[in-house]
């Protein structure tokens, strides 16, 4: 292997066994009998477990943010609401269901008061919710929603797919396959019923 493919080696089997174990409950032994390396060869491409443990938070979400407005840009300048909502319940639910280790990873982390699960809340989670607030305020102003608290509108919306997600991936994760299509639409009739403007 390259020395790029031996650190991706070595972050891919990092994500399975914090996942699984958590991060203090992760040797670097286990680390790299994982990759099939010595100790010191893991050393070469992280100093530290703390190095390899915030390599892997990026690598799984250094675009989050930026990738969300991306996707969620040409339904904020065509002020579609449900077009909005469902790519962004879509979204949600992919983070959650696509790879179930790293929300599990962020569990751990958060559980553990690890010092990176507040890094990725300040630099991924509230960036995230910047994005709703904005568009909520946008469409308040507009007179399409009631006026309200947009982080707790932000939050409502969240959490009612961060909560599917999780117990799709974490709780039941072998359990019937979610038709996300369905579910999006019928989750966001509901928050949407409850937000807007009659006529609007």
């Amino acid at each position: 292997m390259s020395s790029a493919e031996r650190r991706m080696a070595i972050v891919e089997a990092a994500t399975e066994l914090f996942a699984a174990k958590g991060f203090r409950g992760t040797t670097t032994r286990e680390l790299a009998n994982a990759v099939g390396v010595t100790e010191p060869v893991l050393y070469q491409h992280f100093k530290t477990k703390n190095d390899l443990y915030n390599a892997l938070l990026e690598s799984k979400s250094h675009r989050g943010p930026s990738a969300a407005s991306e996707v969620l840009a040409p339904f904020i300048e065509a002020r579609d609401d449900r077009g909005f909502f469902t790519q962004l319940g879509l979204g949600i639910l992919a983070w959650h269901l696509d790879d179930p280790r790293f929300c599990r990873l962020l569990m751990f982390s958060s559980l553990e008061r690890h010092e990176l699960s507040e890094l990725f809340y300040e630099n991924h989670v509230l960036p995230f919710y910047e994005v709703i607030t904005g568009y909520l305020n946008l469409r308040m102003e507009q007179g399409a929603f009631r006026k309200m608290d947009p982080l707790v509108a932000a939050r409502s919306f969240a959490g009612i797919f961060a909560h599917l997600g999780i117990i799709h991936s974490i709780y039941c994760p072998h359990g019937p396959v979610l038709d996300r299509e369905a579910v999006t639409g019928q989750m966001v009739d509901i928050y949407l019923r409850g937000i807007q403007v009659p006529g609007s």
